[in-house]
């Protein structure tokens, strides 16, 4: 029983130290390029195991290199997979762009893919290019109509510009103000919607792709609505503006004569108390002319008799209430 166990004992170490010897010597991995045409050393692929760098993925992106023609070093793949790029991409890449005639140097390629863009998708949108909607550019024209305009841009990716070039989102907003520059520079709404193809015509001339990761290869006016009536709408403000001014001037004029009136009707008070004044002293000035001499019983009488005929006329003068 105990030679049994020293047995199996022996087996499960052999076991496991196989498996490191073939972990730390990937032999099969070795035979495989080997047979693929690429020369790696066995010595080599130990040695990318303590460098932190997986044998497989080195070697596979070798031997897709290989068997499509393109000549690929070890230690250029070994420093990109180390730089935190995607080797397997990058080959992936390189290979498409060898097929499609489009020129793209290994340093290329490995420079767009640290950049953080995809470098194999930028080689696919080459060969296909990418459709690109807009979102709804609302514009005026000269005659004061709203138009809201959708367009329709195809792109295809520049491979040279997309390490520094701008993105998607700046072309999207140069197309966007050259339809605004272009439906406002028109003199009547009826000319852009019976000729949608001069938005694009203008905006292609304009060279918007100047600058940004991708080339500009038609733009197709998609859709185009008629909105508000930006003119008329305007009108309409100014109109309001211009009566609440002249509402505002004339409360003004208004308090003015409200003002004015005021002031004549306390002058008007201001005199009638002065005449009340005066009347009220009228008694007094005549007592002290009995007194000196100066008026006499006859002239009073006189006095009197012209008071009462004026109070009779004044009430013959006035209206009768009717009953």
């Amino acid at each position: 029983m105990g030679s049994v166990g020293t047995l199996l004992v022996i087996i499960i170490v052999s076991i496991i130290g196989l498996w490191l010897i073939l972990y730390l010597i990937p032999i099969g991995l070795w035979f495989q390029a080997l047979v693929s045409g690429v020369r790696i050393s066995l010595v080599q692929l130990i040695f990318m195991r303590w460098r932190k760098v997986p044998p497989r993925v080195i070697v596979n992106a070798m031997i897709e290199g290989k068997k499509a023609g393109i000549e690929l070093y070890r230690d250029l793949l070994e420093a990109h997979y180390l730089a935190g790029g995607r080797v397997a991409d990058v080959v992936h890449a390189l290979v498409s762009a060898d097929k499609a005639n489009i020129d793209l140097p290994f340093s290329m390629a490995t420079a767009i893919d640290l950049a953080g863009r995809n470098v194999l998708e930028a080689v696919q949108m080459s060969v296909n290019p990418k459709v690109i909607d807009t979102p709804p550019v609302t514009a005026v024209a000269k005659d004061g109509i709203q138009l809201i305009c959708k367009a329709r841009v195809t792109v295809r990716a520049n491979i040279k510009q997309l390490v520094g070039g701008a993105g998607e989102d700046t072309v999207l907003a140069r197309v966007g103000e050259g339809c605004v520059s272009s439906i406002g520079s028109a003199e009547s709404h009826k000319e852009v919607l019976e000729n949608p193809d001069s938005i694009s015509r203008v905006v292609l001339e304009k060279g918007l792709d100047a600058g940004t990761a991708f080339e500009i290869l038609s733009i197709d006016i998609a859709d185009i609505d008629i909105g508000k009536n930006i003119g008329a709408v305007l009108q309409m403000d100014q109109a309001n503006a211009d009566k609440n001014i002249a509402q505002a001037k004339a409360e003004e004029r208004r308090a003015m004569a409200v003002a004015l009136e005021q002031e004549m009707v306390a002058k008007a008070q201001e005199a009638r108390a002065k005449v009340i004044e005066a009347e009220v002293k009228i008694p007094l000035a005549m007592a002290e002319a009995f007194k000196q001499g100066n008026l006499g019983i006859m002239d009073y009488y006189k006095f009197k008799n012209i008071e009462a005929d004026t109070k009779m006329r004044d009430s013959i003068s006035k209206p009768k209430d009717k009953k």
